[in-house]
């Protein structure tokens, strides 16, 4: 076992003394140890609970004969990171949570992992280290948050977000956006729509890392802690039968990932996270399979953001594996693939059909392409990233006319003052992995936006990304960024934006001759920037190869 580094032969007397220090007896030292990496925090309502989760799981390893290890790692709350400088420390937070478990489990040698994340960075963060260190190891996230129920509907974070622009406008009063505040977020949990967080975790299942329902059990639930007990157990089988991530994280699993992302509109998000961990586990994907994915994969389910159907209605119809069954029904599923308990084809032979409602039948798609879709043009010649399950059909062919701006708080301002327009594209730029740096999320000027009912009339392009709370005609991960010096640095007030999603295609409407003399200008100068954030930007790539750091 990997533990004998520091536990067997005479030589590893002082490391057996340290172990002993611990409480550990003679036949626990023979047993299995499993490393327990926590998110949990005081910080982040989807991490509240997460040292309950741990023990369940720690006592499913000593159900199975193993010794559990827990310790924790960093989490950033996206929600409550928006909108100022906290957000640039969102994505930069996955290399570094990834960095600091390699530290920990190559320091203390262990023979497997469990990993308990459920936020935005955290999740794709802890498959980037099961991948480096790969060692047997299983996944269990802490589950979603349930619904909101504000002014006699369902709602979820997304909504709080629009609610600022509808109160900028005079639609709500003091005492509603009170009612927001009190009742959207009721309980711990990963927020309750199928943004960012939701995702991953549905992914990390669909990847076959994670036991079913991982993805959609309600936090809450008694059943989230019996899969958490139960993942425990597992993690020590898969000691015993020495199945790692690699065996896991193959190309026919990844595009069995990106298959389930396309066919449940998952957050754009998913794009940056899928490709840095393919990249984290040698596999070959590029940003042109995951356009090869949305043009064949159908969505057959979409969830709030995009509609009034929530993570946990899709966890009542059978969750992710009822979805993965339904593409498996026209050989959309490599059912041979690996996962932590079987093959994908052993583990959908109890999987539930498709309901009708929440997830639609393979035969009958809610529209016949993925949820995502990848742009390329001019404007964005590497890849561009928009949610098309939540465009709205009107603006899914839209030229517009440019507002620019160097910065999300100064489109921000501008948008909740009303000096945007319907007929506008809202272009926010030096906001990219380099130039943000961090690559800020731009929920508060998108839902400002929904808010404002501009959502059918006005566009936002972006070198940053969205929320996976986001929605409306809001297009990302534009690339190269502003400044590495792409296209977007260049857009002027006025200039003519072409944005046609179903050709994907994304185009500034301006001749090449004048671009030239733009380029003449150069770029912004860098911000001036200390500690991670300094260091972050020297080493980051653009998004299209999933924001990871030079090799």
């Amino acid at each position: 076992m990997r533990s004998d580094l520091m536990k067997d032969g005479y030589t590893r007397l002082p490391h057996r003394s340290l172990l002993k220090a611990l409480g550990l007896t003679d036949s626990e030292m023979k047993k299995p140890f499993i490393a327990v990496v926590c998110a949990a925090s005081d910080y982040v309502p989807g991490h509240m609970h997460l040292k309950e989760l741990a023990q369940a799981v720690k006592d499913g390893i000593r159900n199975a004969g193993g010794i559990p290890f827990e310790f924790f790692t960093i989490g950033v709350c996206d929600g409550l990171a928006m909108n100022h400088k906290g957000m640039r420390y969102s994505l930069a937070s996955r290399e570094l949570i990834a960095d600091s478990i390699e530290v920990m489990l190559t320091a203390h040698p262990l023979d497997g992992a469990v990993f308990i994340p459920n936020c935005d960075k955290i999740v794709p963060a802890m498959i980037l280290a099961a991948s480096r260190m790969d060692l047997p190891s299983i996944f269990v996230s802490g589950g979603p948050m349930s619904s909101g129920h504000v002014l006699g509907k369902r709602i979820g974070l997304s909504e709080t977000f629009e609610a600022v622009g509808l109160y900028a406008d005079g639609k709500l009063t003091d005492e509603q956006m009170l009612e927001y505040e009190n009742k959207s977020c009721p309980t711990c949990g990963s927020c309750s729509g199928m943004y960012t967080a939701n995702s991953m975790n549905c992914l990390t299942e669909a990847v076959g890392l994670a036991l079913p329902f991982n993805g959609t059990e309600p936090a809450v639930n008694s059943a989230r802690r019996r899969l958490a007990k139960e993942a425990g157990e597992r993690s020590v089988e898969l000691v015993r039968e020495d199945i790692r991530p690699h065996d896991i994280l193959t190309r026919r699993n990844m595009l069995n990932a990106l298959a389930t992302d396309m066919a449940i509109g998952a957050s754009s998000n998913t794009v940056l996270h899928l490709l840095a961990i393919a990249h984290e586990a040698g596999v070959d994907i590029t940003i042109d399979d995951i356009d090869a994915m949305s043009r064949k994969i159908p969505q057959i389910s979409k969830l709030n953001p995009a509609s009034s159907i929530f993570i946990e209605d899709l966890n009542e119809v059978g969750g992710i594996q009822a979805i993965l069954k339904e593409l498996s029904k026209k050989d959309l599923i490599d059912l041979d693939a690996l996962t932590v308990t079987g093959t994908q084809r052993e583990r959908l032979a109890k999987a539930r059909s498709a309901d009708g409602t929440v997830i639609h039948p393979i035969d009958a798609p809610i529209r016949a392409d993925g949820g995502i879709a990848i742009l390329k043009g001019n404007l964005a010649p590497e890849g561009a990233v928009v949610k098309q399950g939540a465009v709205k059909p009107e603006m899914m062919d839209f030229t517009g006319t440019a507002k620019v701006f160097d910065g999300e708080q100064e489109a921000y301002d501008a948008i909740l003052g009303g000096g945007i327009q319907a007929g506008d594209v809202v272009v926010i730029r030096y906001e990219g992995p380099k130039g943000g740096p961090g690559m800020p999320e731009m929920l508060s000027p998108t839902a400002a936006i929904a808010g404002k009912g501009l959502d059918g009339s006005v566009a936002l392009i972006t070198d940053g990304r969205f929320s996976g709370a986001s929605r409306g005609a809001s297009v990302g991960h534009i690339s190269p960024e502003a400044a590495e010096g792409g296209l977007i640095a260049f857009i002027e007030n006025g200039d003519k934006i072409h944005i046609d999603i179903p050709n994907r295609s994304i185009e500034l409407l301006v001749a090449d001759d004048v671009i030239a003399k733009r380029k003449e200008k150069g770029v912004l100068p860098p911000k001036p920037l200390t500690g991670y954030l300094k260091r972050y930007a020297k080493q980051v790539r653009n998004a299209s190869v999933g924001a990871v750091f030079e090799d």
